[in-house]
């Protein structure tokens, strides 16, 4: 697994040359929150990384509800028993594997994998505003229809789940990049993500960080440009 760490974010990307699937701990002065879980082959990885580290994990957040973002969370549990488990309250429904709409949602099938036979119960149900340490909950549904983002408020850095890519290009989810197709594939809505994108670009973040692909620093003309090219496809 590649680590790679940019102020007090620490991206792990598991087969980063082949399909690049990360996860992340943020570093807090005294402990250390995990955002996704990756495949189960993050597993080692990701317990590594927190060893060397050497803070307690005492949080693991989910963006969303997809296979590669919570794929080892039943063993992770099982090691770090303390840690809070929290999901935003509408993908609590995904991760069960219950793939029902509200009423007011558009009936658009989710897509992507939905995750089957996870054991472990979230402990917090996070919505719009909730904070965990520095970070900020910012709801940010397209991909899935509970999808959030992660703001640092201290650093001004941002994770995203899948709200965009950079593996092959820096693209809103939805937008079909043909040499990593997969994250438009999975999306479930794209005009709610472009939507959420230019929520995310009104934070003006100083660090994307995203579920597949490189972080970029100081991201706010490409995102600007990958929302125009969204844009322009609707």
């Amino acid at each position: 697994m590649k680590v790679t760490k940019i102020g007090n974010v620490y991206q792990l990307t598991l087969w980063p040359k082949i399909f690049p699937v990360n996860c992340y701990i943020v570093e807090e002065e005294k402990e250390l929150t995990l955002i996704d879980t990756g495949m189960p082959a993050s597993f080692k990885g990701i317990v590594k990384a927190i060893t060397e580290i050497g803070k307690p994990l005492t949080n693991i957040v989910l963006t969303h509800a997809h296979g590669d973002h919570v794929g080892t969370l039943d063993k992770l549990k099982q090691i770090y028993k303390d840690a809070v488990v929290s999901i935003s309250n509408r993908d609590s429904r995904l991760l069960r594997g219950d793939t029902t709409l509200n009423e007011e949602e558009p009936q658009f099938p989710i897509k992507g994998g939905i995750p089957k036979g996870i054991q472990t119960n979230p402990d917090r149900l996070l919505n719009e505003g909730d904070t965990i340490g520095s970070l900020k909950v910012v709801e940010t549904p397209g991909h899935t229809p509970g999808s959030i983002s992660l703001f640092d408020t201290k650093s001004g850095a941002i994770i995203v789940g899948d709200a965009f890519q950079t593996r092959g290009k820096l693209a809103v989810c939805g937008q079909l990049v043909k040499s990593f197709p997969f994250p438009a594939f999975a999306t479930w809505n794209k005009e709610i993500s472009i939507q959420s994108a230019k929520k995310i670009f009104q934070l003006e973040p100083t660090l994307l960080a995203v579920g597949h692909g490189e972080m970029i620093k100081n991201p706010i003309e490409a995102i600007k440009k990958a929302l125009l090219v969204a844009e322009k496809n609707l």
